[in-house]
């Protein structure tokens, strides 16, 4: 019982699995739809938009116009499931898992004087919706899944000189959290559920450094701190499979969950070779080794149960990962640019701990962008991106001697819009 229950708690810390297929673990890389183009090759370096709150905070020093950036990427993601087996041997293995969603970020800079610059940025940089069918073969090591993370982050730049500047930004992070799993004591006993919802609001800080070290080529660092959050919110769980005598048919239990998100070090190049070519390169490291492990605490559970859903842990051994990638643009006339990208992402999860929750591996991700200005006021930002995994497979075993094994071939099309208006 223990990891059946644990399998739908886990994923409050292990989430966006095959959802989120354009970045590693269960980051959200899309930030920016004119980075988007480039494959993010070049974010903490290039600081074209507002959307640099981000990529990097002291690139709001190249912005000598007040502006407004925003957008969405639009995310649909595909699953093949093959060589599946489970026990009890029933249920289906369709895949059809995530639905078409949605990731809005917006941005506002203003140059304060030649040295000064401020600007607030609201955007998700983790998140997750994942919806097996009501008869996966899987369903009790994970079924559905509903966690977003939404940041808001004023930052102020600074710019010593022409040459190099520094920008900070505290960073105030909202996460809520719905996940479910089923539940079933015997083959012969129906399907029981487990429902957990937790939320927590928490603090972090993003810093980054930027320097032109020659007339032609930019470098940046950026720094994204992790965050440590306390979920606290409640357990359900529908007791009818467990043929308990005078017990309610549901139970609701307090429930807490520590979760640290990782921090991550961005490193990127931006060098204009003439008139019309600017190339874009970078690499991120991000700290997933945090996550060793889940424990969840359930609080008010009955004495002849807490052994099952008193304190759950489970191992996770993740471990850090390298991203990298490289784009360029082309600028075609005064009214359009042109844009492309190739990155290679590394996959935190290991083939020991991997889940139907988490099947993903390492992944290719090939760009292409635009950006259309009718006005010097205004920029229309167009995006798409085609991301393939690698095959992985999925090996799970609960101690009601429930079991799920797979093979997970992830893809994914990403779609992105967005406009910067300049005051």
């Amino acid at each position: 019982m223990k990891k059946v229950m644990l399998k739908t708690t886990l994923s409050l810390a292990v989430t966006l699995a095959s959802t989120q297929i354009f970045a590693s673990g269960f980051a959200i890389n899309e930030q920016s739809i004119s980075g988007m183009g480039t494959g993010f090759a070049g974010r903490s370096s290039s600081a074209d938009d507002a959307s640099t709150i981000f990529g990097n905070p002291a690139g709001m020093s190249r912005l000598k116009r007040e502006q407004v950036s925003g957008g969405a990427a639009f995310l649909d993601a595909h699953t093949d499931i093959s060589h599946a087996s489970s026990s009890p041997n029933r249920g289906s293995n369709d895949g059809d898992m995530v639905p078409f969603i949605a990731v809005p970020m917006g941005y506002y800079v203003k140059p304060i004087d030649d040295h000064w610059a401020f600007g607030i940025g609201m955007y998700a940089p983790f998140g997750l919706v994942t919806d097996y069918e009501s008869g996966f073969a899987g369903r009790y090591f994970g079924s559905k899944s509903e966690v977003k993370i939404v940041t808001l982050q004023p930052t102020v730049s600074y710019a010593f000189n022409d040459k190099v500047s520094i920008g900070f930004g505290p960073t105030i992070n909202r996460i809520d959290g719905t996940l479910e799993s089923n539940l079933s004591i015997t083959q012969a006993a129906p399907d029981g559920n487990v429902k957990i919802k937790g939320d927590d609001t928490a603090l972090g800080y993003n810093i980054g450094i930027l320097a032109q070290v020659t007339d032609s080529t930019r470098v940046g660092l950026t720094y994204h701190s992790k965050v440590k959050y306390k979920l606290d919110g409640n357990t359900k769980v529908n007791y009818n499979v467990l043929g308990l005598i005078g017990q309610n048919p549901s139970q609701k239990y307090d429930a807490s969950l520590d979760l640290t998100t990782p921090e991550s070090v961005d490193f990127s190049v931006t060098h204009q070779l003439d008139d019309k070519w600017t190339l874009y390169a970078g690499s991120t490291w991000t700290r997933w080794s945090r996550l060793k492990e889940i424990t969840v605490e359930n609080k008010g559970v009955p004495a002849a149960l807490n052994g099952q859903f008193g304190t759950i842990t489970e191992e996770q051994n993740w471990h850090d990962t390298w991203a990298h990638a490289i784009g360029a643009s082309y600028q075609l006339n005064k009214e359009w640019v042109l844009r492309t990208g190739l990155s290679f992402d590394q996959a935190p999860t290991n083939n020991v701990d991997r889940s139907p929750r988490i099947p993903t591996g390492d992944r290719k991700i090939f760009s292409l962008g635009a950006g259309w200005s009718p006005t010097n006021d205004l920029t229309i930002d167009v995006a798409y991106s085609y991301l393939r995994e690698e095959s992985v497979k999925v090996n799970n075993t609960n101690d009601r001697g429930q079991t799920y094994d797979a093979k997970y071939q992830n893809w994914a099309n990403g779609f992105g819009v967005g406009a910067t208006y300049r005051f």
